[in-house]
């Protein structure tokens, strides 16, 4: 949220730096985040001087220029070639010198010293439109006489530039989101520190007054449970135009464009009070009748960006006696809305009910400045007053007289806060005494009524404007802000508990493996657990009945909760290619969500991502991509730390994986890893190959925890290894190589392993050769050749049967 400094100076004042502002508006919790300056005029006419015309001549080669001579107030005169019909002698003029950059909407030039059809120019004299301070393209622009030459443009338009404070507030502070609710916290802040008992300087309405009444409209609010409080006035005779320089000034010193007077007076209401104003255009409101209520569903509504909308019969509508005119506290209507030809109008100030307006907006896609309150809480007992105060700058700017009584229908449900506050309760929070009348003073600062008094306690009464603040401990909190956490004395001394606990099993292993990942080069990763239902449509094996979509959710893209963690690692991988990265390793613990027959899953995942260069760049490095392997060893190994072994393999394909393996114990699937399809990745702008791995974590852990690390002594016997080569069909894997192998329950077969493949030249097609090793070993006596070659040639038979050729 934007704060003008000179707009915020009307109710407030300050005599501190800027820098001093802001560091108090952060240590009473309206976070600075950032600071910028607002030029009215841009380039505030740097190197813009006040000049005199001393000569004036025709140009000798040119019957539309004159060469002149201008005093600025320096020892010689510029000589300067002008085009403009007024230029003359004695004339008192805006000079831009030479090196001056002017500025135009869209573009910006510098103005050089040069020669205009054989004459020296050095520098320009301005016109109104080229230095910004008007339209009129008539000429240069003529000064009063008694103007002082050589005297800075900017100073002699009283040109200054703004100060703005882009403050970062939490959504708790709908008060704060206005000059006059950021006011009225200084203003606290600034009495508790300098001892004084100053108030905030708020706009006067006293001169409103009805004028004639011959406008006579009534207003019905149906949905009461969705409208607090509704308050309109109407104002004829007015003339819409563009706004006054001061106002169009103050909108755009905080981003606002201007659009109209009219307008143009809703919108500074509403950044100065916080209260969302709408004016229709009386003419255009059929039989003077406004209603608050819902409409049927799929009603069709134009808004005001001329888009057609179908209405929901959940949003509240502001209604005539035929038509819907605008979307209640979110957007108005483009039939209703002023335009050049109004001359009567219909403002109004209300109070919506903050979920309904949160809904409609979501619901809708539409965020405005006056959802943006009303989502958030407004001040149900400033209606009528922001009403008189628009009314007010309306009859000031665009003329016009009030021509009805203020019409006001209030719930009466609507009820402030009452809190006991104890003296004691601010002590046990803080931790130190504040004195009773320091306490007072800034409840009273923060119009936080006192209503009775003891030794011991405060019955306070909290404004409406407050919707924040409902329990003892949330006064407290107001108190401490303007007191300053800053001022709190620190004791020598600290109360440090200790606590013997126990870490859990899964805070271990969790942690074991991240210290693993991150050790063998892997970057953990956190994303989001709300994902794009689209993404979905990336993996067929994800059925979408299973999906849990987000009710209200914040965007499109944020609408239904992730099924697997593939998305965002993605995403991630994604960005880091975008941004040069050549070598991606990923991990991330993370949890997945489905529901199913009728219940909502929660599962713990782990899931790996490699990508691009298996090593980092180097001189004494290989230049090779990662690959399924790389991956595989990186899963075996964080199944080995957690002490799960005598997995099975099998082939898999499936959930985004084109080719892969997936690891089961005991009929329970542990982990499932090989390459992404490739449509998955274009899905993603990706176009590197990427192997990815998600672990069950929570069975993982279950079969970890059962898996008990036994001591083993290291065999004091040598072990053997056999080599064997094998031609065999391209559809035989390795894994069922192994699996047979493993299946002839052979006691000293420690390990096996691929240490070749070959498929080309000297092999028949359709089929490849691997070449196996396997290691024996037996803690109790040395193998002979003789016991190792029955054992061979038990393993070959087998291999024989499967139509395994020995090479």
């Amino acid at each position: 949220m934007k704060i003008s400094l000179d707009w915020l100076c009307d109710y407030v004042k300050l005599d501190l730096s800027v820098q001093e502002i802001a560091d108090l508006l952060t240590d009473i919790g309206l976070e600075v985040e950032k600071i910028d300056f607002h030029e009215h005029v841009k380039g505030n006419l740097e190197g813009v001087v006040i000049g005199k015309v001393i000569k004036c001549e025709k140009h000798p080669n040119a019957d539309r220029l004159n060469v002149t001579q201008v005093d600025i107030g320096e020892k010689d005169y510029l000589s300067i070639v002008c085009g403009a019909p007024n230029v003359r002698k004695g004339l008192i003029v805006p000079v831009a010198t030479v090196g001056t950059r002017l500025y135009s909407d869209k573009d910006s030039f510098k103005i050089k010293r040069s020669k205009i059809r054989g004459e020296v120019s050095e520098g320009m004299i301005c016109g109104p439109d080229e230095i910004g301070l008007g339209d009129d393209t008539g000429g240069v622009m003529e000064l009063e006489n008694d103007s002082v030459v050589g005297q800075n443009a900017s100073e002699y338009f009283q040109l200054k530039k703004d100060v703005v404070f882009e403050i970062g507030l939490t959504p708790n502070r709908s008060d704060a989101m206005c000059h006059v609710g950021v006011a009225r916290d200084i203003q606290a802040a600034i009495n508790f520190r300098k001892g004084l008992n100053n108030q905030i300087c708020k706009p006067s309405v006293d001169k409103f007054s009805v004028g004639k009444i011959d406008d006579k409209f009534s207003v019905k609010v149906v949905r009461k449970d969705l409208c607090d409080r509704y308050s309109g006035v109407t104002i004829s005779g007015v003339k819409v135009s563009s706004s006054p320089k001061w106002l169009r000034q103050r909108l755009a010193s905080i981003g606002i464009e201007s659009i109209n007077n009219i307008v143009d007076v809703t919108n500074y209401v509403l950044h100065e009070l916080g209260q969302p104003l709408h004016a229709f255009d009386l003419s255009k409101v059929n039989d003077h009748e406004i209603m608050v209520n819902t409409v049927s569903k799929n009603t069709l509504f134009t808004t005001l960006d001329s888009v057609d909308r179908q209405i929901s019969e959940d949003d509240l509508m502001i209604c005539d006696s035929k038509r819907p005119l605008c979307v209640a506290g979110v957007y108005g209507g483009l039939d209703s809305g002023v335009s050049s030809k109004t001359s009567e109008i219909f403002l109004e100030s209300a109070v919506f009910d903050s979920v309904s307006i949160r809904k409609t907006s979501k619901r809708h896609s539409l965020s405005t400045d006056a959802s943006f309150r009303f989502e958030r809480g407004c001040d149900p007992d400033i209606t009528v007053y922001a009403l008189k105060r628009a009314s007010l700058l309306i009859q000031e700017i665009a003329g016009g007289r009030i021509s009805s009584n203020i019409v006001d229908i209030y719930n009466t449900s609507v009820k402030s806060v009452e809190i006991l506050l104890n003296y004691s309760t601010i002590y046990n929070v803080i931790g130190q005494k504040i004195d009773k009348n320091i306490v007072k003073s800034i409840l009273k600062d923060l119009e936080i009524v006192i209503l009775e008094e003891t030794n011991k306690a405060l019955s306070l009464r909290v404004p409406k404007f407050r919707v924040d603040v409902t329990r003892e401990v949330d006064v407290v909190e107001e108190i401490l802000r303007i007191y300053g956490y800053n001022n709190l004395k620190s004791k020598n001394y600290f109360h440090i508990p200790f606590i013997n606990y126990n870490t859990s099993f899964y805070g271990n292993s969790q942690n074991k493996i991240s210290t693993l990942l991150a050790n063998n080069g892997f970057s953990e990763i956190m994303n989001n657990s709300i994902t794009r239902s689209k993404n979905n449509n990336c993996i067929k094996d994800l059925d979408d009945s299973h999906n849990i979509h987000i009710i209200n959710p914040l965007s499109s893209e944020l609408d239904v909760m992730r099924r697997t963690l593939i998305y965002g690692i993605l995403e991630s991988i994604s960005y880091n290619y975008n941004r040069q990265l050549s070598r991606i390793r990923f991990f991330e613990f993370g949890k997945i969500y489905s529901y199913s027959d009728n219940r909502i899953l929660e599962k713990n995942r782990l899931s790996l991502a490699i990508s691009g260069k298996l090593d980092l760049e180097g001189w004494n490095r290989f230049d090779k991509d990662s690959d399924y392997f790389d991956l595989k060893e990186n899963v075996e190994l964080v199944l080995s730390i957690l002490g799960i072994e005598d997995y099975i393999s099998k082939d898999f394909n499936g959930l985004g994986v084109s080719y892969g393996t997936k690891y089961q114990k005991d009929g329970n699937n542990l982990v499932y890893f090989g390459q992404l399809k490739d449509d998955i990745l274009k899905s993603f702008d990706i176009k590197k190959s990427v192997f990815y791995a998600e672990f069950d974590w929570d069975k993982i852990l279950e079969i970890s925890a059962m898996d008990h690390v036994v001591y083993q002594e290291i065999s004091k016997f040598p072990s053997v290894r056999r080599d064997l080569s094998l031609l065999i069909d391209n559809k035989i894997s390795y894994n069922q190589l192994k699996d047979l192998a493993l299946n002839l329950d052979i006691k000293i077969l420690k390990s096996i392993n691929l240490f070749d493949e070959y498929s080309g030249k000297g092999v028949p097609d359709g089929h490849k050769s691997y070449s196996l090793s396997f290691t024996f070993s037996d803690k109790k006596k040395t193998l002979t050749d003789k016991y190792i070659d029955q054992i061979m040639k038990r393993l070959i038979d087998e291999y024989i049967e499967i139509g395994a050729e020995i090479r």
